[in-house]
């Protein structure tokens, strides 16, 4: 196999939460009394951890703090009814790890989140490294999460794959060293995504197993 390990990104790869996700932000400008932006703007942002996106709106870590508990309050309140895997997700990601890849999530999301959605999805279990917010300071698209889920998997990054939707994902995977697959399902368009140069695009999961068994020309 090409690839001995796969690292995913979770909310618009692995699970579709968009549209929660969306709802949970303009719920919290609502609560703390600021000016409604567009879905277009939490769009741009999504990949990246709730304390980044909220610190266009202030500096002081306490509201900071303020609005995340907020956001998360009010998403994780409607997270199981919301939340589902993408088709084709469960399965892919069982079955490569039934061939013996090594798998890790690199998410912007908290571990709690990250596990409910893990519970819900049934994918408990499936991963060998979990790499949250609460792990590092810097986040996509620095490279250092996915720098850290090599080092957890004791994989090298010409060895693995990084497969996420978003433009943050495909930049931290490049910066790493590894391949990058960029999936189509998620909530950016393709021409936002291809600005980072992905070396494969998927449309869906089945185009995953075909790329990690037999490997195409990048593209």
């Amino acid at each position: 196999m090409r690839y001995s390990a796969v690292l995913f990104d979770f909310d618009g790869t692995l699970v579709d939460s968009t549209e929660l996700i969306i709802e949970s932000f303009h719920h919290t400008m609502r609560v703390h009394g600021l000016a409604p932006r567009p879905d277009s703007f939490w769009i741009a942002g999504l990949g990246t951890p709730l304390r980044v996106q909220f610190r266009s709106f202030t500096d002081d870590p306490d509201e900071i703090g303020r609005m995340v508990g907020t956001y998360r309050e009010w998403n994780l309140a409607r997270h199981d009814e919301r939340v589902r895997a993408f088709p084709g997700a469960v399965e892919t990601v069982r079955s490569l790890k039934a061939r013996g890849i090594r798998l890790a999530i690199v998410t912007s999301k908290n571990r709690h989140g990250l596990q409910m959605g893990l519970d819900l999805c049934g994918l408990s279990g499936c991963f060998d490294a979990l790499v949250t917010c609460d792990d590092l300071e810097a986040s996509k698209p620095s490279p250092e999460p996915v720098v850290a889920a090599l080092d957890r998997l004791a994989t090298k990054p010409a060895d693995a794959l990084l497969v996420g939707d978003s433009p943050h994902d495909i930049a931290a995977g490049r910066g790493a060293g590894t391949s990058t697959a960029a999936c189509l399902w998620g909530p950016f368009s393709r021409e936002q995504v291809a600005a980072e140069q992905p070396d494969y695009w998927l449309g869906s999961f089945r185009d995953l197993l075909t790329l990690v068994d037999e490997p195409t020309a990048p593209g």
